[in-house]
């Protein structure tokens, strides 16, 4: 079908994802700059708008109410449609193991009360709107995320460390699978529903199954350690960012996946990547190599010490 998408935070990780893949289907691509754009004249003409605003945490409760109105107030005038990507966090910490698009929104913290009203507001305001939902993000470019900050951090060292509980399932969306996905929605917008929560599968990963993959990726044994989160304990209660990393970290422990019903209901052609194949892509486009691990000592005593990760990066991607 085609046509016209506007993206609001094309430098965002979901933005530039989902900016690229409507390119190649064809679009019309529009980019929102927030500096010198007025976003209801920008969304003219627009048929749909892909919200990928993403603020830091500690900026959540200040600016994303505001933010929605305007993408609302914005859709509302110039009738487009408009794409969110949802996450896990609406859902809360005695959520069952896998959610779908009827799963109650229960969170009771403060992150995911945000969250909860975000969608809230599109439900309530008759704008034609897609929650396309999904859990961490497996990116083809290095980035802030817990992925690339923490997990692999290590691998000139031979580790991969990971932040919860190795053993329970976690839900990860690749995102050029999940920008394809936004894409095929938006070609279909005119046979959707006014309000589509659409969760976005992805793969279901223990901590063990996602070592194994980045290991057999670099054909390299990587040792699985466990993240210190004292540190970040510690400073919580002098860090608002900190604050936030522990609120949300139930989601490293209690397992979770993402229902593909009512996906595979509207798109029963969409095909995933395997999830082999997305992590080398992730890997490759990141510019990790195995001459890294190729390069790390075999000797502990012989690691050369390194400057730890800023942690106030390292946070989920939504």
């Amino acid at each position: 079908m085609g046509g016209t998408v506007l993206i609001l935070g094309a430098s965002g990780r979901f933005g530039s994802a989902a900016a690229d893949a409507f390119w190649k289907a064809g679009w019309q691509v529009r980019f929102f700059d927030r500096k010198a754009d007025d976003l209801d004249s920008a969304a003219m003409g627009a048929d749909v708008i892909v919200n990928g605003w993403n603020p830091p945490y500690d900026q959540w409760a200040a600016t994303v109410p505001d933010l929605t109105r305007q993408v609302i107030a914005a859709a509302r005038a110039s009738g487009a449609m408009v794409i969110v990507p949802g996450n896990v966090y609406v859902f809360g910490v005695d959520a069952p193991a896998c959610f779908d698009a009827d799963t109650p929104h229960r969170a009771t913290n403060p992150l995911g009360r945000i969250r909860i009203e975000m969608e809230e507001a599109y439900r309530k305001s008759g704008v034609k709107t897609v929650i396309l939902r999904a859990g961490d993000f497996i990116d083809t470019a290095r980035s802030d995320g817990w992925l690339d900050k923490i997990m692999l951090a290590g691998l000139e060292r031979g580790r991969f460390t990971y932040p919860g509980d190795p053993d329970q399932p976690h839900a990860w969306a690749f995102l050029p699978d999940m920008a394809r996905a936004a894409v095929a929605l938006a070609e279909m917008r005119h046979q959707l529903s006014r309000f589509e929560d659409v969760p976005f599968p992805g793969y279901t990963l223990t901590g063990r199954e996602l070592a194994e993959g980045v290991a057999s990726a670099y054909e390299h044994r990587l040792a699985l350690r466990r993240f210190n989160w004292l540190p970040i304990l510690m400073l919580s209660p002098f860090w608002r960012m900190g604050r936030h990393l522990i609120e949300m970290r139930h989601l490293w422990s209690k397992p979770h996946a993402l229902d593909g019903t009512r996906l595979g209901e509207l798109l029963p052609e969409f095909e995933a990547t395997p999830v082999q194949d997305a992590l080398s892509m992730a890997l490759n486009g990141a510019q990790y190599s195995q001459t890294d691990l190729a390069r790390a000592p075999q000797s502990a005593k012989a690691r050369e010490k390194k400057t730890p990760q800023k942690l106030s990066a390292a946070r989920p991607e939504f």
